[in-house]
């Protein structure tokens, strides 16, 4: 990320009226500014102050953070942004790899955190945005729910509704995995641990007059129907850059939905397969896969079917060809180019 941040303007004209800028009031350096574009400069903006306009989409947790840890970093809140999301990245990757290593083997694990590190949009891991965080503490959460330690596994499902609205899927999953693990035990219901998955809506419930977000849903886009959006426009647009994200969101749709698929038929947990199929199917329904690259980084069991390919020239080509889109996407973005 350090190198293409550095040598990606030397190849690409940057639109710097979308990258972030320091301004007048802070000394963050300047060779992390890329970090910070698009949303980045939405969080930094509610850490220094309060929510404004078309802010209510951006939960409070990780701009609270930044807040906090800001005086370890003086007037450099940028740092205190990559650094949460660096802490958050190793934390997801070890807890990444100890929920896998519940179900399969050490040479799956392996490759599973593998192809996630060089998937197109991992980039984000590193940038001033929730995603580390977020899957950090969804990860968390189910492996916590794996080791039947519920009340850990809802006190992070809550903090995950507190980052990202995705977080309150995590309220479905953790209950059908509840249900599932008394199931296979063949014991009786324990009640009072079933309370502690409660912490995750109670949490959610209670975030939302912090930014005071009046949310309100507009017409329901079934999944054919973007599909077909996203045909007519290859079909029809005038061939430019905006053909790369047109592109990429349609892939990972396809590509991600067949994955699920594969997920299911190979019996990967049915509680991660919720969690990622609601994940997928919601941002969908407002008639678009825009971003949908990124929010396919929640898509954890996506990522398990790949470490299971067992063929090492497929396995070893499709690593090509994410790198070499990693480094196409975090290059276009970090300078200023809309990407996910």
């Amino acid at each position: 990320m350090f190198i293409v941040g550095f040598c990606s303007s030397k190849f690409i004209a940057p639109k710097k009226q979308f990258m972030y800028n320091d301004g007048k009031d802070f000394s963050n350096p300047v060779w992390l500014w890329h970090r910070a574009n698009f949303d980045g400069v939405h969080y930094l903006q509610i850490s220094r102050n309060v929510y404004g306009l078309y802010q209510q989409e951006f939960f409070p947790l990780y701009p609270k953070l930044i807040k906090s840890l800001r005086p370890l970093f003086g007037k450099m809140d940028l740092v205190a942004g990559v650094f949460i999301s660096g802490v958050s990245s190793l934390l997801f990757f070890y807890l990444f790899y100890k929920l896998i290593l519940i179900d399969f083997k050490e040479n799956v694990a392996q490759k599973t955190l593998l192809s996630f590190i060089v998937f197109p949009a991992s980039f984000y891991l590193g940038c001033v945005y929730t995603e580390s965080l977020f899957v950090a503490l969804t990860l968390g959460s189910f492996y916590f729910a794996r080791k039947k330690k519920w009340l850990f596994a809802g006190i992070l499902g809550a903090l995950s509704s507190y980052c990202r609205i995705a977080g309150i899927f995590l309220f479905p999953a953790l209950i059908l995995e509840w249900y599932e693990q008394r199931s296979e035990e063949k014991r009786k219901k324990n009640w009072r641990s079933l309370l502690s998955i409660f912490l995750i809506p109670l949490m959610f419930w209670r975030v939302q007059p912090c930014f005071g977000a009046g949310r309100s849903g507009g017409k329901i886009i079934l999944l054919y129907q973007v599909f077909w959006r996203y045909l007519k426009m290859i079909l029809t647009t005038k061939a430019d850059l905006l053909y790369f994200n047109v592109w990429m969101e349609l892939l990972t749709a396809v590509i991600f939905l067949i994955l699920l698929f594969i997920a299911f038929r190979k019996n990967i947990r049915k509680s991660y397969l919720l969690f990622s199929s609601i994940s997928f199917l919601v941002p969908t329904l407002t008639g678009t896969f825009l971003s949908l690259p990124r929010f396919a980084l929640t898509m954890f069991p996506c990522f398990i079917v790949l470490g299971m390919i067992k063929n090492k020239l497929l396995y070893s080509l499709m690593l090509v060809v994410f790198a070499l889109l990693l480094l196409i996407s975090s290059g276009l973005f970090f300078n200023g180019y809309w990407v996910s």
